[in-house]
């Protein structure tokens, strides 16, 4: 079965899980997941991209726009109604709520405590709330094949550009503290 996955802004923001969340949907070897998204979610992506690189000229936000639209494409949730059923605190998480009941997703990938927090009864959501690090536990548990393959292209991409793969050591700072040791497991397997 393949998981309808919701992904909220800021996990579409670190560039380590946009990466990892986009080579594990595209593995060759199926498709785990479907990946869902919003312009609203876009555009909060590019905000604070544009807060963190005040700096950058529009070509590399719109590339990075254009790649998430692209990879993803067939996952855009065009239209939803904010109805008043989110219970989480954070009423900027609404809309998210929203399109997660509009693309009946199975999962809403977020790092937002908020959505989750006091007063929502996970239980009663149609939808479980995942953030980065269980997703893709989850992921490498369900497909391990998938994940170490996924770990050898980056082990090489990263080797052949720098020198060194620290991808365990980028997978921690962006918060997957239990997946980067999955993923230093896979690379302590390969054979390069």
């Amino acid at each position: 079965m393949t998981l309808r996955v919701l992904v909220d802004a800021n996990v579409l923001f670190s560039r380590t899980l946009r990466d990892w969340l986009a080579l594990i949907y595209l593995s060759p070897r199926g498709q785990l997941y479907t990946v869902h998204w919003t312009e609203d979610i876009l555009a909060e992506v590019l905000y604070r991209l544009r807060r963190r690189h005040p700096d950058w000229n529009g070509q590399k936000t719109n590339a990075i726009r254009r790649r998430i639209a692209e990879t993803f494409e067939g996952g855009r949730v065009e239209d939803f109604v904010v109805d008043g059923s989110f219970q989480g605190s954070d009423p900027d998480d609404r809309h998210v709520h929203a399109a997660a009941l509009a693309c009946a997703a199975d999962i809403v990938l977020t790092g937002d405590d908020g959505f989750v927090g006091e007063g929502v009864d996970a239980d009663l959501l149609p939808y479980e709330v995942l953030s980065p690090d269980a997703f893709f536990v989850l992921a490498d548990d369900s497909a391990p094949e998938i994940v170490a393959e996924v770990t050898r292209d980056q082990t090489r991409y990263w080797y052949g550009r720098h020198g060194r793969a620290p991808l365990a050591q980028q997978l921690e700072a962006a918060g997957c503290p239990e997946f980067a040791r999955r993923v230093q497991k896979h690379q302590s397997n390969l054979s390069l």
